[in-house]
């Protein structure tokens, strides 16, 4: 009986220490910023990387959202009898959760879980440990360059995936379903939008990318073992991904809108 009431607490007591672990040591990646300016090109090379990798990718994933939320959008209003509402669900979902979550979903699996490989493989075949021998602020160049990388490179890929995510709608709704013409279409689409909208939408995706980087470069830089924990290590990071991205969204949605929709309905 002992046995089986210590496991739990064993099992939640290294869970508590991982969490701890984890928080101190994205702490310590942020304050690395201070100290970026020798890695500055290293900066600007993994800001490279992750553009030239990553943004085709995350934006066809957008475009295939928008598509799917303008068909659903145009037959759910089309249910109740109000097809001229078709725009309401690309303007509130497209912009409020669709985009920052495909967002999230394509940095989780494509940007954090290679981090943890690339990171990983670092560790287990001494790289870190050489870095570390050569006099480099290791934890700075490995993990913070990468963070800055993505803040670097993130806000101009999610501007950019905000209208693709809009002309897939656009285009469902009014080129191939032909539920309302263009003009009907965007004077509603505007109508349910506002610039502290944008802005916060904004922020939701940056915050689920700087969440999605620091578990990446964290189980990485942890990574103990051989090829297989750098494997355990990498599904582990998209689990904790998912359920991190998820947490943020209700939040953030509870605390931007939560208290005031802002729409233009009612007395």
């Amino acid at each position: 009986m002992t046995g089986k009431a210590a496991r739990p607490t064993s099992a939640a007591r290294r869970a508590a220490l991982e969490v701890g672990d984890a928080a101190q040591f994205s702490a310590e990646v942020i304050r690395g910023t201070a100290r970026i300016r020798p890695y500055a090109v290293e900066v600007m090379r993994q800001a490279t990387i992750l553009a030239r990798g990553s943004v085709m990718i995350v934006l066809a994933l957008v475009f295939a959202f928008g598509l799917v939320l303008g068909i659903e959008s145009s037959y759910g209003a089309r249910l109740v009898g109000a097809p001229s509402l078709a725009a309401l669900g690309p303007a509130l979902g497209g912009l409020r959760e669709l985009t920052p979550y495909a967002f999230g979903y394509m940095m989780a699996a494509k940007v954090s879980t290679g981090y943890v490989a690339e990171i990983g493989t670092m560790r287990i075949t001494e790289e870190l440990d050489a870095l570390d021998v050569m006099g480099l602020d290791t934890p700075v160049y490995v993990c913070t360059t990468r963070l800055l990388a993505v803040w670097i490179i993130l806000p101009f890929i999610y501007g950019v995936a905000v209208v693709v995510g809009f002309l897939g709608a656009y285009i469902a709704v009014v080129l191939q379903i032909g539920q309302v013409s263009a003009g009907g279409y965007l004077t509603l689409f505007w109508q349910f939008q506002s610039g502290p909208d944008f802005l916060f939408s904004i922020f939701k995706g940056l915050l689920m990318g700087t969440y999605v980087v620091l578990v990446g470069v964290w189980y990485g830089f942890r990574v103990r073992g051989g090829p297989v924990e750098v494997g355990t290590a990498t599904a582990r990071a998209m689990v904790v991904n998912l359920v991190g991205i998820h947490l943020i969204g209700v939040l953030t949605s509870q605390v931007f809108w939560g208290g005031s929709a802002r729409l233009p309905i009612g007395g």
